[in-house]
């Protein structure tokens, strides 16, 4: 059950020998990397709490579950090695009976200077799985049966996604390959335009290509759930209409609240719903924040959840938060070309002014979100039918139309 997790201990990669089999870094503590502050509740509602993780599954649609080096900076070695260490531990300790893991993500550049090629991918995709076949804490998810194993059996439900389909390039094929290799969920773009569609740092959106709408059909047959967090508002609008299915924004904010090329203006958000998507909202540093809350915090997360949910309908709505285990700021700064951050946040725009932050209080990893996110909704008075929907079962109704 959620409540306790079947967890003997295993650490990655420790059927090999340090430096002998490969290149051992020092990792981030998984669970006590910096202070976070708990959201207080009283007794009725620790009971509540409690209740929901024993009845209900908790899914989180976006995380990054990689552990990072204690020195962040040594990240581009780290990468080039393409050995990433899964947080184990720091799951184990989680309430998230599932958690879809965006693996090197843009970061991903063990062949190459610009990241997300074939090799690569694969690579990081075996790699990773080659480590979870030596455990038996991590289910790698492959269907919702496999959700509600993991619930039953006090595990985690891991489920491979690639944020971006540049990797494809133009071989319709590859998306069966990404498939049975165990992929569940493609982006489009990954802010850069490639040949799908355009990405979010573009200035002109030339919405969903011949190409991409063919990539949509075969997304569709294959049964990948295909994510718009990315790319530029007229192309997730064209992939909401050319979709046979609905799809996914796992990681995104109301743009009506925060106005940067990162978050989704009002009828991109509806569109997705209309079509019974499922919006998640994000909590990597910097990125919902609102006028209200300009020092990036659980709040001003919330501030976007709500503004969502009340545009949408909580059948609509849940949270990816898209966080890791370790220095996400610093990661941010290492690595600021390849994820496009300066396109993406509009920093440096007139009435953009926000607080800098070392890490998001209460957020700072996927652990520390799965308590947080679920006691702010039980201190807010959410009911336990509206929890339930939030963390879980919108999110497991929406694969139920779209895997196979």
């Amino acid at each position: 059950m959620s409540l306790s997790k079947n967890y003997n201990g295993y650490k990655s990669f420790q059927y090999l020998e340090k430096d002998i089999d490969y290149k051992h870094f020092e990792l981030e503590d998984e669970l006590n990397r910096v202070p976070s502050t708990k959201v207080q509740l009283d007794e009725d509602q620790e009971q509540l709490v409690r209740k929901i993780l024993a009845d209900h599954i908790l899914i989180s649609v976006h995380e990054h579950v990689g552990t990072f080096p204690k020195d962040i900076m040594q990240t581009p070695e780290y990468v080039k090695h393409g050995r990433m260490a899964t947080a184990y531990e720091g799951l184990a300790h989680s309430h998230w009976d599932c958690v879809f893991d965006n693996l090197m993500d843009g970061i991903c550049q063990i062949h190459s200077k610009g990241g997300w090629k074939w090799s690569e991918v694969i690579h990081d995709l075996g790699m990773r799985l080659c480590d979870i076949a030596h455990q038996d804490f991590i289910i790698h998810c492959k269907t919702g049966a496999d959700i509600h194993q993991a619930h039953n059996e006090g595990k985690v439900a891991w489920v491979a996604v690639m944020e971006g389909a540049m990797m494809i390039e133009n071989e319709l094929d590859r998306i069966d390959l990404l498939y049975g290799f165990g992929l569940r969920s493609l982006g489009i773009t990954y802010s850069e335009s490639n040949a799908l569609g355009s990405g979010l740092k573009e200035e002109r959106d030339g919405g969903l290509t011949a190409f991409g709408k063919r990539a949509v059909e075969r997304m569709n047959k294959v049964g990948l759930l295909i994510d718009c967090s990315h790319t530029g508002d007229q192309t997730a609008l064209d992939t909401i209409k050319h979709s046979r299915k609905p799809i996914i924004l796992s990681h995104i904010g109301a743009k009506a609240l925060w106005n940067t090329n990162r978050l989704a203006p009002d009828d991109v958000l509806k569109a997705c719903a209309d079509k019974g998507g499922v919006i998640g909202v994000e909590a990597a540093p910097h990125t919902t924040l609102t006028p209200t809350h300009r020092r990036h915090s659980l709040d001003s997360v919330m501030e976007h959840f709500e503004y969502i949910k009340d545009l949408v309908g909580i059948d609509h709505v849940t949270l990816g938060p898209d966080t890791l285990y370790g220095d996400h700021v610093g990661l941010h700064k290492a690595y600021t070309a390849a994820l496009s951050l300066k396109a993406s946040k509009s920093h440096g725009k007139p009435g953009m002014e926000y607080e800098p932050v070392e890490y998001v209080d209460g957020l700072e990893n996927p652990t520390e979100g799965s308590y947080n996110i679920l006691r702010w909704l039980v201190k807010h008075n959410y009911s336990e039918e509206e929890i339930a929907k939030v963390m879980g079962q919108n999110t497991l109704r929406l694969l139920n139309e779209v895997w196979v």
